[in-house]
């Protein structure tokens, strides 16, 4: 791991990746930062011993530079970056919704570019990370870029048109988890718990069903019949569910989120 890598805009999720490439192998030395505020470049070097630059010189000195600013931002990056950016440097971009085309075009001709959807998960180093390859990155790019987010969670390659719709549900989808265990908690208190023992039941609870999903390789539907008695308490709470539409709503939410991710790829704000 000798190869210098440079992440601009190292916001939390920024930090986390670097924290977890230096938990697994990688030298302080070799990593490179750019934040907006002298403080936080500070911030970051104190904490872990990484090095702050400019944009500017870490587009000269790093072999890959990891885009991580706000996708409203990128563009103005990317005007900061084209002089400096020699066309063997790898981008890596973690911004939602911009294609590869974007890169490419305001880059060196036949700038390697790498689209990565990352999820707030990578804090504790169970990211899902999807990986996809722009016109000119090859397959060894593509194993750098799972090199690198492997560090913080699970990586999947899938083709570029299959992102925003990654997005709606990886990059997005700790929201909806977090969302489901607040009304349940809701819920819970409602039905005469305290609010802290409902919470350490509900995520303990997603937690273990996580798990069985992840590591028995049954169905969720097979699961969910397993808790499922006739005329029990779970298939009413079920049968609700589906009076209410929530099936529905979740796809609908998904696809909106989906739908909102093409028109940040289009520019519309």
């Amino acid at each position: 791991m000798t190869q210098k890598v440079a992440v601009l805009g190292t916001g939390k999720i920024g930090e986390a990746l670097l924290s977890g490439m230096i938990r697994a192998g990688w030298a302080p030395a070799d990593l490179l930062v750019t934040a907006r505020r002298p403080e936080r470049a500070k911030e970051l070097q104190e904490r872990h011993g990484v090095t702050p630059v400019t944009n500017a010189e870490a587009a000269k000195s790093a072999d890959t530079l990891i885009l991580t600013v706000k996708p409203q931002d990128m563009g103005t990056l990317l005007d900061e970056l084209a002089p400096h950016v020699p066309a063997d440097r790898l981008v890596i971009s973690g911004a939602a919704g911009i294609p590869t085309s974007f890169f490419e075009g305001r880059l060196a001709q036949n700038t390697p570019v790498v689209r990565v959807m990352t999820n707030t998960p990578a804090l504790v180093d169970e990211a899902m990370s999807v990986i996809s390859a722009g016109s000119h990155a090859t397959a060894e790019h593509l194993a750098h870029a799972e090199e690198i987010f492997g560090a913080v969670g699970k990586t999947l390659r899938v083709p570029e048109s299959q992102q925003d719709a990654c997005t709606a549900l990886s990059g997005s989808g700790p929201a909806y988890f977090f969302y489901l265990v607040e009304a349940m908690t809701d819920a819970g208190i409602l039905l005469g718990l305290p609010r802290d023992k409902a919470h350490d039941l509900i995520v303990q609870s997603a937690i273990g069903a996580a798990v069985m999903l992840r590591d028995s390789g049954e169905h969720p539907v097979k699961l969910r019949e397993n808790v499922t008695s006739p005329a029990g308490t779970t298939i009413n709470a079920i049968r609700e569910l589906e009076n209410h539409g929530v099936r529905a709503a979740l796809i609908a939410a998904l696809e909106a989120a989906r739908d909102r991710s093409r028109e940040l790829a289009s520019g519309n704000s």
